[in-house]
C-alpha cells in the first residue's frame, strides 16, 4: 500500500479518530483483516466474522506493529482507531481513493467457472509486460476486491482483479471501487443457478462488468467468449470496443486444431490478429483452452506477440490451490485435488479432464476415481443436475465412483447407478474418512484420483491424506 497519513485516512473513509498519537504515525504497511498478519505500519481492518469478531483482536494488531484500526467503535486507550459506520464500505473507499490516485490500469473479470484459472493464467502473462498485482485465490468479493486494490503501489503496471457476484448490483458495485479500462466475460452457467434462478439472469449480473467500461475512443475493451451466446450478445451492452475470443470463427483470438495430448494436457493452434503461435500447456483438460484465450486477449491487447502469448501459456501452471493440482505419488498413484470448489460446469470439465488422463494410464492398467461431492447453490436444480453428474461418470468410463456425503451424493450414486452399466463401480460413503479409508485399501500403481466438491464439503482432506499417504518422492507436477 502507498503510505497514507491518517489526516488523509481520516478524510477517505469519513471517520472519526480516537486515542490517535501525537505526532500520529502514518499507514505505510499493509493492509489486514487477521491480526496475525499485522506488521508494523500496518492498517487493522476489524471485521466480523462467522466466529470471531475482529474488533476482539484489535490490540493484538497493534502490538504487533498496526499503526491504527479501523472499526465501528472506540476501542479503548492505547488502540488508536478510526470509527467508521461500516467497515466493508471503509475499504472500498480506501481502495477506490488508492486506484483513482495511482491511476494503475485495471483489468477486470468474471465468469460462472473458470474465473481463478483464467486470473492466474493472465497474471502470468501480465507480469511479462511489468509488476502486476492480482486477486489472491478467490477472493473476489467486496472485501476481498479492496485488499487485492489496496496492494498496488507506485511500480503497479497493473491490476487484475476476479469479480463475483451472488445478486444483481454486486459487480457494478465492485466495479465502482477499482472501474476497469479492460473488463472480460468467461461464460454464463449454472453456478449459483438457486441465487439467480435462471441463467438469463446470471448473464444479467455478469454483463454489468462491460456496462461500466469506457467507450473505445477512451480506450474500453471488451474482451468477451464468442463461444457462449449469452455472452456474445453482451456486445450490445457496452460503449467499449469488443474483442471476441473462443473456437468460432468470428473470434478474435481463436483456438485451432484443439486436441488432448496423451497426458490429459490442451494443445491447440493460437491465432491472433498479429500472428499465430503453438500452445501446449501444463494443466489438464479441454475446458483450459477457453481459459488461455481469454487471457491472450489480454495479452495481445497489452502488446504481447502470439509467439510470447504462446510461451507464456505453455510454461504457465496456477497460482491458486486445489484447483487441478495433480500429485504423482512414488507408487504410480496419481492425485487430482480439484477440490476448492464445483458447480455443475466445472465438474463436467473435470470428469472429461479425468477420463482423458486415465487414457495414458489405462493402457498400463490404471484405472479412474471420481471422489465427488455436493455442488452447492443450486436451488431446484440440484437433484437434477447432480444425477446427471453420476450419469456423465458412467458414460466417460471412470472406472469408479465415490460418493462422498449426504442427500446431494446420493444423488450423485443414484444417477451413476440408473444410467444402467454399473453396480458394484459407485459407492456411496458418509464422510471424508470413509472415502479416505476405502481408497487406501483399493488404489493401485497407475490409477488416477479425482477429487472435487463445492468448498463447504472440505473434500480436499481426501486428496490431501491420500497425496501424502507414501513415503519417497511425491512430485507436484502441475499446481
Amino acid at each position: 500500500m502507498i503510505p497514507l497519513p491518517v489526516a488523509e485516512l481520516v478524510t477517505v473513509v469519513r471517520g472519526t479518530p480516537h486515542d490517535i498519537p501525537e505526532p500520529p504515525p502514518p499507514v505505510t504497511g499493509p493492509v489486514v483483516i487477521d491480526s496475525r498478519e499485522a506488521v508494523p505500519g500496518a492498517l487493522f481492518a476489524a471485521l466480523p466474522g462467522e466466529r470471531v469478531d475482529g474488533h476482539d483482536f484489535a490490540g493484538r494488531a497493534v502490538a504487533a506493529g498496526a499503526a491504527v484500526v479501523l472499526a465501528t467503535r472506540p476501542l479503548g486507550a492505547g488502540v488508536p482507531t478510526v470509527v467508521v459506520d461500516d467497515v466493508t464500505e471503509a475499504l472500498g473507499a480506501l481502495a477506490q481513493h488508492t486506484v483513482r490516485r495511482l491511476g494503475t490500469p485495471v483489468i477486470a473479470l468474471t465468469g460462472s467457472s473458470g474465473k481463478t484459472s483464467t486470473k492466474d493464467l493472465t497474471a502470468q502473462l501480465l507480469e511479462r509486460v511489468g509488476p502486476t498485482v492480482y486477486t489472491a485465490e478467490s477472493f473476489n468479493n467486496e472485501i476481498g476486491l479492496p485488499l487485492t486494490a489496496l496492494r498496488v503501489t507506485g511500480e503497479t503496471r497493473h491490476l487484475l482483479l476476479e469479480m463475483g457476484a451472488r445478486g444483481i448490483g454486486h459487480i457494478r458495485y465492485l466495479t465502482t471501487l477499482a472501474p476497469p479500462t479492460i473488463g472480460m466475460v468467461l461464460n454464463v452457467g449454472t453456478a449459483h443457478l438457486g441465487e439467480f434462478g435462471s441463467r438469463e439472469a446470471i448473464a444479467e449480473a455478469k454483463g454489468e462488468i462491460v456496462e461500466t467500461l469506457p467507450p473505445a475512443g477512451e480506450g474500453g475493451v471488451a474482451i468477451l467468449n464468442a463461444d457462449d451466446p449469452l455472452v456474445r450478445a453482451m456486445s450490445a451492452r457496452t460503449r467499449a470496443r469488443v474483442l471476441f475470443f473462443g473456437e468460432a470463427e468470428e473470434a478474435d483470438i481463436r483456438a485451432e486444431d484443439v486436441h488432448l495430448t496423451p497426458q490429459g494436457r490442451p494443445a491447440f493452434r493460437l491465432s491472433t490478429p498479429t500472428g499465430c503461435a503453438d500452445v501446449t500447456m501444463r494443466l489438464y483438460g479441454e475446458h483450459h483452452v477457453s481459459n488461455a484465450l481469454a487471457a491472450a486477449a489480454v495479452a495481445h491487447e497489452v502488446g504481447m506477440s502470439a509467439e510470447e502469448i504462446a510461451q507464456t501459456l505453455s510454461a504457465a501452471g496456477p497460482l491458486s490451490k486445489w484447483r487441478m493440482e495433480v500429485t504423482e505419488r512414488a507408487d504410480g498413484v496419481t492425485i487430482v485435488n480439484d477440490a476448492y470448489n464445483a458447480n455443475p460446469d466445472s465438474m463436467r470439465a473435470a470428469l472429461r479432464a479425468l477420463a482423458a488422463m486415465g487414457g495414458a494410464a489405462g493402457a498400463e492398467g490404471g484405472r479412474t476415481w471420481a471422489v465427488l461431492g455436493a455442488m452447492a447453490e443450486l436451488g431446484d436444480d440440484a437433484l437434477a443436475e447432480h444425477d446427471a453428474v453420476g450419469r456423465l461418470a458412467v458414460r466417460l468410463n471412470v472406472s469408479k465412483l465415490v460418493s462422498v456425503g449426504g442427500q446431494e451424493a446420493a444423488w450423485l450414486d443414484m444417477g451413476a447407478k440408473n444410467e444402467g452399466s454399473w453396480g458394484e463401480e459407485s459407492v456411496h460413503v458418509s464422510d471424508a474418512s470413509a472415502a479416505v479409508e476405502l481408497l487406501r485399501g483399493q488404489l493401485r500403481p497407475g490409477d488416477v484420483v479425482l477429487v472435487k466438491a463445492s468448498r463447504s464439503v472440505g473434500l480436499e482432506q481426501v486428496a490431501i491424506a491420500l497425496a501424502g499417504d507414501v513415503d519417497g518422492v511425491g512430485e507436484v507436477v502441475a499446481r
